[in-house]
C-alpha cells in the first residue's frame, strides 16, 4: 500500500506526523490510491513541567513472576530527539483498548541512547499497571525510529487516563474508552464483535487462497468513509482499481475491513478478497464502521499466512511480554 503522505486521516500513525480531521466526514476523498496488501515481508512467524513522579505504592508482579518498579526521575542528560518525537495520538483523544502509546523519530536513535530516550518518556496512568517501552520495527521505517508503550496484561482496561510527558517537550492526555473486540473467523466466514456486554456476529469475506488475510491481533489505525483503492499499489496489475466505502484501516501494508459489493453474495461462504475483509453493502458495512474508533481490537484466526508484524501497523500484541521486553532498554515499570 502506498499513501499520499500529506492525505488529512481520522488519526495518526506509525511514522507519520498526525493530522486530526474535525469530522469523519470531512475525510472523504483525501487519501491517495491504497490496495490490500500480499506482502509477505510484514509478517512474524510465530517466534507538570519536570519530569514525572511515581507514588510509592507497591509494584506489581510482572507476568514472568519479577516485580515492576516505578522508574525513578531520570539522571542522565534529555536526548536531544526528543524535541523532534512525534506522537500517534493527539491531546485529548479517547481510543480503544488496544491502542499502544506510539513514538517516533526522524531518524534512528543508536542503541546507546535508547535507555535515556525511554527514562525521559515518561507515562502515568490513573490506576496501576505495569507496562514497558519497546523498540519496534515500523513498515516504513529504520530500526531505531519507533518506540511503543503496552501494558503487560492483553489490553488497556476500559477508562484508563494517560498522560504521556515527551522529556521537557510537552504533555499528551489520553483516555481509554470503552472495549471492542472484533475477531475474524476466516475458516468460518464470520466476525465476531464483542462491545458493552453485547456480541455481534457478521457475515464477511476475507483473503482468497494467494491473498489470504493476515493471522493475528490488528488494531484500527484509522477509518476513512471511502477510500480510493488501486492494485498496481501493491504488486497485483490491474486486478481492481476503485473506491471502496467505510473503510477501516488495519495495517500499513493496506489491510482493511471495508465495504465489498462481493460480500452481497460471498460473505458467509467463501474467501474472495485480495487480503482484506469484506462486508456487505446492505448497511453490514457502515454499521460496523460507525462504532469503531481508532485503537479498537481486530483479531484474525484461522487464515493461511503469517501472523502480522509488530511494527506492520499496530501489531504490538502479537508479541508475548517476555518479547516485548527483549527489546526494551530500560525494562517494565509502573505507571501509577
Amino acid at each position: 500500500m502506498h499513501l499520499d503522505r500529506s492525505a488529512g486521516r481520522t488519526a495518526g500513525r506509525p511514522g507519520t506526523a498526525v493530522t486530526a480531521c474535525a469530522a469523519v466526514t470531512a475525510c472523504v476523498a483525501l487519501l491517495a490510491a491504497v490496495g490490500c496488501s500480499t506482502d509477505a515481508g510484514t509478517g512474524v512467524r510465530v517466534a507538570d513541567d519536570a519530569p514525572l513522579t511515581r507514588h510509592s505504592a507497591t509494584a506489581p508482579a510482572q507476568a514472568d513472576g519479577r516485580t515492576a518498579h516505578a522508574r525513578p526521575a531520570p539522571s542522565t542528560p534529555e536526548p536531544a530527539v526528543l524535541a523532534r518525537a512525534t506522537v500517534d495520538m493527539s491531546d485529548g483523544q479517547t481510543v480503544g483498548v488496544g491502542m499502544p502509546i506510539s513514538v517516533t523519530f526522524p531518524q534512528p536513535v543508536p542503541a546507546a541512547d535508547r535507555k535515556a530516550v525511554e527514562d525521559w518518556l515518561r507515562v502515568r496512568t490513573s490506576s496501576a499497571a505495569t507496562g514497558a517501552w519497546s523498540w519496534v520495527k515500523g513498515h516504513n521505517l529504520l530500526d531505531g525510529q519507533r518506540v511503543d508503550f503496552r501494558p503487560s496484561s492483553t489490553y488497556w482496561a476500559p477508562g484508563t487516563e494517560i498522560t504521556l510527558r515527551l522529556g521537557s517537550h510537552g504533555v499528551r492526555h489520553f483516555t481509554i474508552g470503552r472495549s471492542l473486540v472484533a475477531t475474524v473467523d476466516a475458516e468460518a466466514h464470520e466476525m465476531t464483535v464483542v462491545t458493552g456486554g453485547r456480541t455481534q456476529r457478521l457475515p464477511v469475506t476475507t483473503g482468497a487462497p494467494g491473498t489470504d488475510t493476515w493471522n493475528g491481533t490488528m488494531v484500527v489505525m484509522d477509518k476513512q468513509p471511502k477510500v480510493l483503492m488501486d492494485s498496481r499499489t501493491v504488486g497485483l496489475g490491474d486486478e481492481y482499481r476503485g473506491d471502496y466505502y467505510w473503510a477501516v484501516h488495519l495495517t500499513t501494508s493496506g489491510t482493511y475491513v471495508h465495504q465489498n459489493p462481493r460480500a452481497n453474495t460471498e460473505a458467509g461462504h467463501r474467501n474472495v478478497t485480495h487480503g482484506c475483509v469484506g462486508l456487505a453493502t446492505d448497511g453490514t458495512a457502515k454499521r460496523f464502521y460507525d462504532q469503531v474508533r481508532v485503537g479498537d481490537v481486530v483479531k484474525v484466526v484461522g487464515a493461511k499466512k503469517d501472523r502480522v508484524a509488530a511494527g506492520n501497523g499496530y501489531g504490538d500484541w502479537n508479541l508475548t511480554w517476555k518479547q516485548w521486553l527483549a527489546h526494551s532498554a530500560s525494562g517494565a515499570t509502573t505507571t501509577a
